[in-house]
């Protein structure tokens, strides 16, 4: 990766879901999501905040979408990162920073 790039792999959710009145939801009928939910694979070499295996939070729409090895990723700048979730090898909770 070069200079402020992250390449990251998106979290799928394909889990039914169940409203508070109890109606099951298919994973097909969801609508779009705001902000997702994605995990660092690669970070180039001028990026400060983020660390390959942190999660981080961006906006879908704004994504270049790569194909490499039969596997869907996503380039994103550092600048378009809206929180990182951390977790420190020494600590057993996880950190959120936005």
């Amino acid at each position: 990766m070069l200079h402020d790039r992250l390449l990251v792999e998106p979290e799928t959710d394909k889990a039914e879901r169940q409203s508070t009145g109890g109606l099951v939801i298919p994973a097909t009928a969801a609508g779009p999501k705001r902000l997702a939910w994605a995990t660092v694979v690669a970070a180039g070499e001028h990026v400060r905040q983020v660390g390959v295996g942190d999660r981080v939070l961006f906006d879908p729409e704004d994504r270049a979408e790569v194909d490499l090895g039969g596997t869907d990723y996503v380039l994103l700048r550092e600048r378009d990162v809206h929180g990182v979730h951390t977790v420190d090898e020494g600590e057993s909770a996880a950190g959120l920073y936005l």
